[in-house]
């Protein structure tokens, strides 16, 4: 058996495809870059079809879980300045941790609304302000990103937040949706599913490479120094953050996606041009060094790269990126668990023992 259950099987849904050859994203039947222009809400819909009663259409979905968001608003008065000073992340967990576990719509939206609201909760109080009641009528991103900054976000924001949502919403059978299957296999709830989800995409080999990207481009600073730089990082052994990816063999979908939404933001003035026209030297750079050092191995751009420069050039601190991940995906690890609680069995792999035997008397 491979490490890490290589090449397992573990599970039948119809909710994502992976497809690591043809660096193909297939979420429900329709392609990632189909999706990617599409408000989070209407991803969330297609994700949920099927696995609630009562599921209303895409518009009542939006302000449904608007008035979640008001609902779940309530308990930010519980972050006390011992949850604040967590990282965000962990921040968002705790208050996670407050919610209703039950298995119907309501806890599930309440769910998907939670890390839009905690996240930019925990970041006003831990910069000493007050935190920002939800806009029932706004649409997700545009609201997560008000109740970041206090006003309305530009509209190229909200659309790069949405696409961002989007991307990142569902990605087969990776480690923090395993998680929320395997704890739903047991009946256990959706709030303990998500919790068991977060807890595993706080690892720093599942979601949080992004913002070392940036700390990349710091030391980088300007694009004549990319190739040196890059190539000095590899001679010491080190990483190059925002390439490479377990299942892709080719340029991660993802990618593609987020490249465009940072392109329609530097357009509307929401990047710094410099900024980007470094992020494109370095990939430049990373992937013509990577193809010569490493001809043996498939080391493209990753989802990672373009996270960092969207979530940056809308406001997030770097700590925070894996918590805005989190709003994400969360409508991923909602669907996976109500299909594995509605079709599938407890979840009880084996494992081989290989420690000592005990001695057998003469």
């Amino acid at each position: 058996m491979e490490g890490g259950l290589e090449g397992v099987v573990a599970a039948e849904t119809v909710l994502s495809d992976v497809d690591g050859a043809a660096g193909r994203l297939i979420i429900r039947g329709q392609p990632l870059e189909q999706l990617a222009g599409r408000p989070a809400e209407a991803v969330a819909h297609l994700l949920f079809a099927g696995f609630f009663d009562g599921l209303p259409d895409e518009a009542a979905l939006r302000a449904a879980l608007g008035a979640a968001r008001e609902r779940v608003f309530g308990h930010v008065a519980y972050a006390d300045a011992e949850i604040v000073a967590l990282p965000p992340t962990d921040g968002v967990r705790a208050l996670l941790a407050r919610l209703r576990d039950g298995e119907d719509l309501e806890a599930a939206l309440d769910l998907l609304a939670a890390p839009a609201v905690f996240a930019p909760a925990l970041l006003r109080l831990r910069a000493g302000g007050r935190p920002v009641e939800p806009d029932a009528g706004l649409g997700q991103a545009a609201d997560m990103l008000r109740m970041l900054d206090g006003a309305a976000p530009a509209a190229a924001k909200a659309a790069a937040l949405d696409t961002y949502l989007v991307t990142v919403s569902d990605h087969g059978l990776n480690a923090s949706t395993f998680a929320a299957r395997v704890v739903a296999s047991t009946r256990a709830g959706l709030a303990s599913s998500a919790l068991a989800a977060i807890s595993a995409l706080k690892g720093p080999l599942h979601g949080g490479a992004p913002g070392p990207v940036l700390d990349m481009l710091d030391a980088i600073g300007e694009p004549a120094r990319a190739e040196d730089w890059l190539a000095e990082a590899l001679d010491r052994g080190e990483r190059l953050m925002g390439f490479g990816h377990r299942i892709y063999r080719v340029r991660d979908p993802r990618a593609d996606a987020l490249k465009g939404a940072v392109r329609a933001l530097a357009a509307a003035g929401a990047i710094d041009p410099q900024r980007l026209a470094l992020a494109e030297a370095v990939e430049a750079a990373a992937l013509a060094i990577l193809r010569r050092r490493k001809p043996d191995r498939p080391l493209d751009t990753n989802v990672e790269f373009y996270t960092a420069l969207l979530l940056e050039a809308l406001g997030f601190p770097r700590d925070a990126f894996t918590a805005v991940f989190a709003t994400g995906r969360m409508a991923g690890w909602i669907a996976h668990a109500r299909e594995q609680a509605v079709g599938g069995r407890l979840i009880r792999p084996q494992s081989r023992y290989v420690g000592p035997r005990p001695q057998q008397a003469a």
